[in-house]
């Protein structure tokens, strides 16, 4: 494994970090602006109904997964600007 790889595993965890706070953040906002309830429901909440738990689940996996990518992407950008190497 290279050395960059390597130097790059605890940026790289912490940027995982911040990007699941920050994810969680915009859909906790984007359910309320669907006009759902203040929380979303879980997958063995009984009292709601299949299609909107299943609409939550979707729309938290696609927020998760988009700013999980754009942060990764910030910062292997900002590791090649300050090191002049990819990380990945």
């Amino acid at each position: 494994m290279k050395t960059s790889k390597i130097a790059y595993k605890p940026v790289g965890l912490a940027l995982g970090a911040v990007s699941g706070v920050l994810a969680g953040a915009l859909f906790k906002q984007a359910w309320k602006m669907l006009g759902h309830d203040e929380d979303a429901p879980d997958a063995t909440d009984e009292e709601r109904a299949w299609a909107e738990v299943l609409l939550a689940a979707t729309v938290q996996g696609a927020i998760f997964a988009g700013v999980k990518a754009a942060v990764d992407r910030a910062g292997a950008a900002a590791t090649r600007r300050l090191t002049g190497t990819w990380p990945g």
